[in-house]
């Protein structure tokens, strides 16, 4: 049994009819892996790795392991490549409107936006989440994730790290909940090691999913 076919099972238990319902109505969630194509957003320090191939590695398997437990999902960014067509003067633009499109389309009921992050001290360490002001729903999403990637950077004897708020486009394309989950810091030799490790981007997907199956728990609680 995986990991997270477990946190169902244990939600399915320990919760109500009605959030066993929530979670098995095939609920919908965007999973954005941010970058791509000329944008390859920041780089490893060490060996130089792409933020946007590290993204979009997490976010299949973040995909996957929602898809496991019944939600659908839907994936701005499917390639490599942006969504900003030929990049030329104004492609940044273009893509995060594209971005915006698929999101509206797709009228989730969740926004998760997978990043790497960057720190000009390189002692910087571990996954932080982000979330729009004012927005209470995105906040309980944020602390369940957060709380989760604490519990698995833990292990490495990282200190936690709190959710915080901010002015991204990515949490204003729509009104559902919407995070954006900075997995780790490129800017740090450790997490780099760990953020182009296979088994380490399983583990963030992993996390992440459980920060959303408990979001959904305490929502409707």
């Amino acid at each position: 049994m995986g990991f997270i076919s477990a946190v169902a099972l244990c939600f399915r238990a320990l919760n109500s009819a009605q959030a066993v319902a929530a979670v098995e109505a095939e609920m919908r969630i965007v999973v954005d892996a941010g970058h791509g194509g000329v944008d390859g957003g920041v780089v490893g320090k060490t060996t130089g790795t792409k933020e946007s191939d590290i993204n979009l590695a997490i976010s299949y398997f973040l995909c996957a392991e929602l898809t496991d437990i019944g939600f659908e999902v839907v994936m701005t960014r499917k390639t490599e490549a942006g969504l900003y067509g030929t990049a030329t003067k104004g492609f940044k633009k273009r893509d995060m409107q594209k971005r915006k499109e698929i999101i509206e389309a797709a009228n989730p009921d969740l926004v998760i936006s997978i990043h790497q992050n960057f720190y000009p001290t390189k002692a910087a360490r571990g996954g932080q989440v982000f979330y729009r002001k004012e927005n209470q729903a995105s906040k309980m999403l944020a602390l369940a994730v957060q709380g989760r990637l604490n519990d698995l950077y833990l292990d490495k004897g990282v200190k936690n790290r709190a959710a915080k708020t901010g002015e991204y486009f990515m949490l204003e394309c729509c009104d559902c909940p919407s995070v954006i989950v900075e997995c780790g810091f490129l800017s740090n030799a450790a997490d780099e090691e760990l953020l182009i490790s296979e088994g380490w981007q399983k583990r963030l997907a992993q996390n992440i999913a459980s920060g959303v199956v408990a979001y959904f728990a305490d929502s409707v609680a």
